[in-house]
């Protein structure tokens, strides 16, 4: 597997068949990113076609995990519901994805409030390197906590409610792929 990202800053996509053992092997794409910094690369196999695919996509893999839980435990409690026709789920994900955009956009608002003086100063509990940019700072209330505690105190007060404003990310963009100078072998990966 070295042989796709030899040395940090490399990186690679491309088609092949992954594990070795009849009956198990799937056609897949392999994604190998190998950032600076780091020991090891990234090895990532994806059913997308590889134009379609990114390794430093992968990065969002936390942020789409937090959604889950905000989904379910953490915020909108779907795993108390008891539907079973999918037309009437369907109609409640979208009114949940539409509440989450909202309330994600008004505690993204009251998170840019906080003067940074009234933060706890927790860069010596964090090994490694500290944390310098806004957007990866550690909370301790979320920005989707936020944003519920803003609407619910516009309603107690009997205030308009706020709007917000989402102002997206862009999407992780790395260097030039190699695709053409490296054919993958037959085999990707053998089974453990």
């Amino acid at each position: 597997m070295k042989s796709f990202a030899p040395q940090p800053g490399a990186r690679w996509r491309g088609r092949g068949t992954a594990f070795q053992k009849a009956g198990r092997q799937v056609e897949c794409t392999l994604l190998v990113l190998w950032e600076d910094g780091y020991k090891d690369p990234w090895l990532i196999l994806t059913d997308l076609p590889p134009a379609a695919s990114d390794a430093a996509w992968y990065g969002l893999r936390a942020w789409i995990e937090q959604g889950f839980t905000i989904t379910k435990r953490a915020g909108w409690q779907w795993h108390r519901t008891r539907m079973t026709d999918p037309e009437r789920a369907a109609r409640l994900w979208l009114a949940v994805a539409v509440a989450t955009l909202w309330l994600l956009s008004v505690g993204g608002e009251a998170d840019e409030t906080i003067p940074a003086s009234t933060l706890l100063d927790v860069t010596a509990l964090c090994p490694g390197r500290p944390r310098t940019r806004r957007a990866t700072r550690l909370r301790l209330v979320s920005v989707f906590r936020q944003g519920w505690v803003a609407l619910l105190v516009a309603l107690l007060r009997q205030e308009p409610l706020p709007e917000g404003r989402l102002i997206p990310a862009p999407w992780p963009a790395g260097p030039a792929w190699e695709e053409a100078s490296h054919t993958p072998a037959p085999t990707l990966l053998a089974a453990a």
